[in-house]
């Protein structure tokens, strides 16, 4: 029995004189890195870019372009033999962090249908000094749908979310 209370005193003492600490951590998932030199700046967190003037997607983390063709959505490292003479660095991208926006690309396609055209209103990361950025995941000034640093062109068919 005394072997018991000794037991139960050295577990109590431990605990009194090495108290157990909380660990908080926060998972911060920055791929700044991993996006490519022709996206738009401002965005510590990029999933997918929409494309209107082709209408393709791009998935940052496995550098694919996702596009449709004969009604099925292709993955690929290059764009297709079509948009061979599309400049990635003019052309307008919409940040989209959600999984798999090309399975909505019936909404897409119409909310986003005005930046056809709509070209140089977004400076790539290419001409960007330092690619690292402190603000939040959507950056400086902008809502998470490609619209960094003014270049905002009204968008009176978007829904609200």
């Amino acid at each position: 029995m005394k072997k018991l209370i000794l037991a139960f005193c050295l577990i109590t003492a431990a605990c009194f004189f090495n108290p157990i600490q909380a660990q908080v951590s926060v998972n911060v998932n920055f791929n700044v890195d991993a996006q490519p030199e022709w996206g738009p700046t401002g965005y510590n967190q990029v999933n997918y870019y929409y494309l209107p003037d082709i209408e393709t997607y791009y998935y940052v983390p496995r550098h694919q372009f996702v596009y449709l063709n004969a009604g099925h959505w292709v993955f690929a490292a290059s764009l297709p033999a079509r948009c061979r003479d599309y400049d990635l660095y003019r052309g307008y991208k919409v940040v989209l962090n959600e999984p798999r926006p090309y399975l909505h690309h019936d909404e897409y396609r119409p909310r986003y249908a005005h930046y056809v055209g709509y070209y140089n209103h977004q400076h790539p990361l290419k001409e960007h000094g330092n690619k690292h950025y402190d603000q939040d995941e959507n950056g400086p000034g902008n809502n998470g749908h490609g619209h960094a640093y003014g270049h905002y062109k009204k968008d009176h068919s978007k829904k609200d979310n």
